[in-house]
């Protein structure tokens, strides 16, 4: 598998990461239980810095593209092909704009949604969930 990587492009570098992963998953270069290089070696490889990469495989065991083991590697998870197609971006994108929708409709602005919306988020983060 070989990883291409444009610092030009409009597309984060992280995402063109995870995107040429799954594809290489979807067309069977990359099989379930195969071995990926480490972050730092990728990161090598590719001339990136290894928080690019880190943050790329986290995402993608965050969908169970692939798994880590600890020091024994990362490696293609069993389900990998299917986890391709889960898009988390999407699914929070469509359940952001139904809540925003139904908030709109009893009266709320963008404003107060913009605002209620930071709060929440400050209050989960400085209680840790």
């Amino acid at each position: 598998m070989e990883l291409i990587i444009n610092t030009t492009d409009s597309v984060p570098v992280f995402s063109q990461l995870i995107d040429q992963i799954k594809n290489a998953v979807t067309n069977g270069d990359l099989s379930p239980g195969d071995a990926l290089p480490s972050v730092r070696q990728l990161a090598n490889d590719l001339n990136l810095n290894h928080n690019t990469v880190a943050k790329a495989y986290k995402h993608l065991i965050r969908d169970s593209v692939i798994q880590a083991k600890g020091y024994r590697g990362t490696f293609i998870h069993i389900d990998a092909k299917l986890n391709c197609n889960f898009d988390l971006n999407t699914v929070v994108t469509f359940k952001l704009s139904e809540t925003i929708q139904i908030l709109r409709q009893t009266g709320a602005t963008d404003s107060e949604i913009r605002i209620a919306f930071g709060n929440i988020m400050k209050i989960q983060q400085n209680s840790g969930e």
